[in-house]
């Protein structure tokens, strides 16, 4: 059964989800997230939410496997785990989509985001996309998922700790002082529009890592205009066409949404210092060279990357305009 053991050296959780080694091999011509009979999706749909068939936390948690001690600890795997069906189309990809279609996208995230902030238990909500086989896909149909965790995982953690930090000394948010920097430098931004910046950071660790940081500061999607959330909807879709013209090919990626906490007494004031923002893990350095997360990265947490970002900034720019010119 599933359940949560808790990691003492870096102070955090673990999910422990032996049910998703149950998860069939499905044929090649079935799909469970397309329209059609017996399914569990609706017949007609535009944007739809599943909950996960093999979730790694439920809303009803199961009784941990084992006994836990002072030392290690366990915890019931509450908390839920959604899929996000972005078309019914099995063959599209996101920025094969109009705007139009993928602002409904962000609007279910922002329904989903309401929602599940309802439960005093759930303390992060984290929209995700894996694109493509070489971060581990084996469901091609366009989707991306959402976790709700019951704690707030420790990546975020750090990210939220470093913000709130650097407000209490500069009484300012890091990350609008980064869109500053990135906005004085010039070279790393990919582009922007009313809402948001696209750049490279400064810091990432992918040749092609890119940034979408709201303009304006707010900490999660609940809070974005209509506006803000069509710019949303257009800087994802330029971003991600803009990747599949680098190499003329579907270009792999791990898209994560990062946004303030809810339900933390913690961060209850992180309105005042965290930004929203999207970043992207995309994995190739060169058309068929994978840029691997190895030892020093996974074990010491110490990025290296491949190739400087000042330089791939203006690769990717001039596939973002051929990428445009094309629509």
């Amino acid at each position: 059964m599933p359940e949560l053991r808790w990691n003492p050296l870096l102070k955090t959780w673990t999910m422990v989800a032996d049910n998703r080694q149950n998860r069939p091999h499905l044929p090649e011509d079935w799909c469970p997230f397309c329209p059609g009979p017996g399914k569990k999706v609706p017949e007609n749909y535009e944007v739809y939410t599943y909950d996960n068939d093999f979730p790694a936390l439920k809303l009803d948690p199961d009784e941990p496997n084992i006994k836990g001690t002072d030392l290690y600890k366990v915890a019931k795997n509450y908390g839920k785990c959604e899929v996000i069906l972005y078309s019914p189309d099995h063959n599209v990809t996101l920025p094969q989509l109009s705007i139009e279609h993928i602002y409904k996208l962000v609007n279910l995230w922002v329904e989903r985001f309401v929602e599940l902030s309802k439960d005093k238990n759930i303390k992060y909500i984290f929209p995700f996309e894996n694109r493509g086989k070489e971060v581990g896909v084996t469901m091609f149909h366009p989707h991306g998922q959402l976790y709700a965790y019951s704690w707030i995982p420790l990546k975020l953690k750090v990210e939220l700790d470093s913000c709130k930090e650097y407000y209490e000394e500069k009484n300012n948010c890091l990350i609008c002082d980064m869109n500053k920097e990135e906005k004085k430098f010039e070279k790393r931004i990919l582009f922007e529009n009313d809402s948001f910046l696209v750049y490279l950071p400064f810091f990432t660790d992918y040749p092609y890592g890119a940034f979408i940081v709201s303009k304006s500061h707010k900490g999660n999607l609940s809070q974005f205009t209509d506006k803000e959330k069509w710019d949303l909807a257009e800087s994802l879709k330029l971003l991600t066409g803009g990747f599949d013209a680098l190499f003329d090919k579907p270009f792999p990626y791990m898209m994560n949404i990062h946004q303030n906490p809810v339900n933390s007494q913690e961060y209850k004031d992180s309105d005042k210092y965290f930004h929203f923002h999207i970043e992207f893990y995309p994995p190739l350095r060169d058309k068929n060279k994978i840029k691997w997360y190895a030892s020093s990265e996974m074990g010491a947490w110490a990025a290296a990357n491949t190739l400087a970002v000042e330089e791939t900034a203006v690769t990717l720019k001039k596939a973002i305009e051929k990428y445009k010119k094309s629509l």
